[in-house]
């Protein structure tokens, strides 16, 4: 059999190694692909709004949904391991905050989940007002209620933590959209950030800023506590925050949710932010 370049390269340099009496570091050893995965979080995880109207589409959702255009979590993980076939656990809920995280990791918890997607936030930072927007410390308080609870029930399952998304750009990519305003204002969506979307008025500017703000503190909390959790936690480093989505990735139902292509680059960030299965 003949050896590669690579190969001989590899050869060489353990046999080096051999006879200069030095350590030959040890190959990490890859994490295999968990055989279940249950998602936690709030609408985005739900997919609402991704395949009609005002309602949650599970089969879109960026992290357990079965529609292959989105090419969730769930359908990555089940081509290199078809042993997860099935095992994808929606336990989201549409409207939840992160004071639900700690009753739905419970859940999680006695379906005995080997991967656990964790995307909440966005509705502690949109409510009807700046004023009513969660705290950091209540927030982080219930985060680590939540992260205990996977802990100490799941000591071995691994739990992605996804940022969350820049709310400040849905107004940038939305405010000049007459038909984005309008649903704004009767549904009143978000409006701690989006009240006023067509004002210059440095009020608002502000008020926007201070929003967004908080969701960065929120997303810090998110990977301080990930840190703390240990190797089994990993924080998608900002990624999902960081992407500049457009609004043509975005529900024209309510202008606000990731509709089904939002959905799959989701899914595409998040899961590139992970594990690595």
């Amino acid at each position: 059999m003949s050896l590669t370049w690579r190969g001989s390269a590899t050869l060489a340099a353990l046999t080096a190694a051999l006879l200069l009496g030095t350590a030959v570091p040890a190959a990490a050893a890859a994490t295999p692909p968990p055989g279940s995965i249950a998602s936690m979080g709030d609408s985005i995880s739900r997919g609402f709004n991704a395949c009609g109207w005002y309602v949650d589409c599970p089969s879109r959702s960026f992290s357990t949904g079965t529609d292959s255009g989105v090419n969730s979590h769930y359908l990555r993980i089940r081509a290199v391991n078809p042993a997860i076939n099935g095992h994808n656990l929606n336990d989201a809920k549409s409207g939840a905050k992160v004071a639900d995280m700690p009753g739905q990791a419970a859940t999680v918890v006695s379906q005995g989940a080997a991967y656990v997607t964790i995307l909440i936030g966005a509705n502690d930072a949109c409510t009807s007002s700046e004023s009513s927007m969660t705290t950091v410390a209540a927030f982080r308080s219930s985060l680590d209620s939540a992260l205990g609870t996977l802990k100490s029930g799941l000591p071995d399952a691994k739990v992605l933590i996804i940022s969350i998304p820049d709310i400040k750009r849905l107004w940038q990519v939305g405010s000049a959209s007459s038909s984005a305003r309008s649903v704004w204002s009767l549904f009143g969506v978000c409006q701690s950030m989006l009240a006023n979307p067509s004002s210059t008025a440095a009020a608002d500017a502000a008020r926007r800023d201070r929003v967004r703000q908080r969701v960065i503190d929120f997303n810090g909390q998110l990977a301080a506590a990930c840190a703390a959790y240990g190797a089994n936690c990993k924080y998608d480093g900002g990624a999902v925050f960081g992407y500049q989505f457009v609004l043509s990735q975005v529900s024209t139902w309510d202008y606000f949710h990731p509709n089904a292509s939002g959905q799959a680059v989701l899914a595409s960030i998040s899961y590139a932010a992970g594990f690595g299965w």
